[in-house]
């Protein structure tokens, strides 16, 4: 079994060691948020037109030529669109089952594209992003049990996507519901078809970690404000937020696959981050953690070295795991 490597260098959390174009990423942030309305003064659905657009904090991500639209119809008959990207090559060796962020209330598969594009061509996995249903208008569990469908239908060869190596991941709410998924698949169908997992800022305990509760109002990103009003959204009132369902860092993660977790140390989830990752290897199952030092939250989306560093770390967990030709 692969050793994991949790291992946390203190140079990470110094400030001099900070990259300069990461500094100036924070700087850009705080004034483009100095100048932008609060987005809960405004509708939620002229929030997600603006995200779609470019016209959010997040760069604009073009939707990829190549990628093929499909709906899955999953359990009581719900249609679950998705997007699946195929390597441009041609050549595929399985299969990454992506869950996008936007902390359960916003975001759409579309606005991960262009990182989607750069993975599925770098690992040759075909990629899967699932359109799951969004609160508050769907609740929990509305958007887990979306994903747990269309695992489900992908481990069972039901969609239009190879089998051959399977993963699975996602960033912010999109690494808590791979999560989620990964347990439910295990406890509901007694099926492990995962061999790998890429966990990117995931919010993993929704009553809140010490590193979000200590933000303040500062917005790099998110703010501590933000998280509270998208679990308030997305969890209705009678379900406890440490009830392992919603919160997995509290769940039984025995038999888990491997699994990669990277975050920013300027990102308010650093906490969940590190505090799964232990979770994770104290269960059994091996992790990599990865710590970005001055990344804010999902820094990756963001044009930078460091990001490009990121992202290019991922893709190689996924390529040094997958044991067959194309």
């Amino acid at each position: 079994m692969a050793k994991s490597r949790l291992e946390i260098d203190p140079e990470a959390f110094d400030p001099e060691s900070t990259d300069p174009e990461l500094v100036e990423q924070i700087e850009w942030l705080r004034e483009e948020h100095r100048q932008r309305p609060d987005p809960w003064s405004l509708p939620l659905d002229k929030v997600r037109k603006a995200r779609k657009e470019g016209k959010g904090i997040f760069p604009y991500a073009p939707r990829d030529k190549q990628a093929e639209s499909y709906v899955h119809i999953g359990s009581a008959g719900r249609e679950i669109p998705m997007r699946i990207l195929r390597p441009s090559d041609g050549a595929t060796r399985g299969s990454f089952l992506h869950l996008h962020g936007g902390g359960w209330v916003f975001g759409a598969p579309e606005e991960s594209e262009p990182r989607l594009r750069q993975l599925a061509d770098s690992t040759g996995l075909t990629v899967v992003s699932v359109d799951y249903r969004l609160a508050p208008e769907h609740p929990f569990p509305a958007a887990p049990d979306d994903c747990v469908d269309v695992a489900l239908a992908l481990a069972n060869g039901h969609l239009p996507a190879p089998r051959g190596f399977l993963a699975i991941g996602g960033e912010s709410a999109g690494a808590h519901l791979a999560v989620l998924a990964l347990v439910r698949l295990r406890d509901e169908y007694k099926l492990s078809p995962f061999r790998a997992a890429v966990l990117v800022a995931g919010c993993y305990d929704l009553s809140l970690t010490p590193s979000v509760r200590s933000m303040g109002e500062e917005r790099l990103v998110i703010s501590a404000d933000d998280v509270k009003e998208l679990v308030l959204r997305f969890v209705p009132d009678e379900i406890s937020l440490k009830d392992p369902q919603v919160s997995p860092l509290y769940a039984d993660l025995n038999g888990l696959p491997p699994a990669r977790f990277s975050c920013g140390t300027r990102d308010l989830l650093l906490d969940d981050t590190l505090f799964m990752a232990a979770r994770w290897v104290s269960a059994g199952n091996t992790a990599e953690l990865h710590l970005t030092n001055g990344g804010v939250h999902v820094f990756e989306a963001f044009p930078s070295k460091a990001g490009a560093a990121s992202l290019e770390g991922m893709e190689t967990y996924l390529r040094e795991r997958i044991d067959f030709p194309a």
